[in-house]
């Protein structure tokens, strides 16, 4: 069971990459200037490598909670807390893969300075999750 619960923390590390940066290649492609059209392909096509490698990363990071949740079984409020929040996550991966759709479309309006807050929702979910799976408070 060691062995899988590495697995999924060494998954999830690599998800978060992605979730940290991915948002941040959308601060750079709302700063892009109308007339910069080999700038914003470029960050387009980075936007979509990045969103093609970290998604099975995600989506293993899952199986791997799950198996080790089947393995341990479900107990105490912090898990219901932190399973919340792995949805929440989620959502949010999901909703960065829509807004990746609209920048390709040319339909997004936010600001960069939106980008950069978007940009800080994963950080804080990292720091709730860790908090509650080192310190189980309830």
């Amino acid at each position: 069971m060691l062995i899988v619960k590495a697995l999924h923390v060494a998954l999830v590390v690599a998800w978060f990459a992605g979730l940290f940066y991915l948002p941040r290649i959308y601060v750079n492609l709302a700063m892009v200037p109308p007339e910069s059209i080999a700038e914003r392909e470029r960050l387009l096509l980075m936007a979509g490598k990045l969103y093609r490698f970290m998604t099975p990363l995600g989506g293993l990071a899952l199986i791997f909670g799950l198996w080790l949740w089947l393995g341990y079984g479900f107990s105490g409020g912090w898990l219901h807390a932190k399973l919340a929040l792995v949805v929440l996550l989620v959502s949010y991966h999901g909703h960065c893969g829509m807004l990746l759709k609209a920048f390709r479309a040319g339909g997004v309006q936010r600001s960069h300075v939106w980008f950069r807050v978007y940009n800080e929702l994963p950080v804080l979910v990292l720091f709730a999750v860790v908090f509650l799976v080192v310190l189980k408070p309830f």
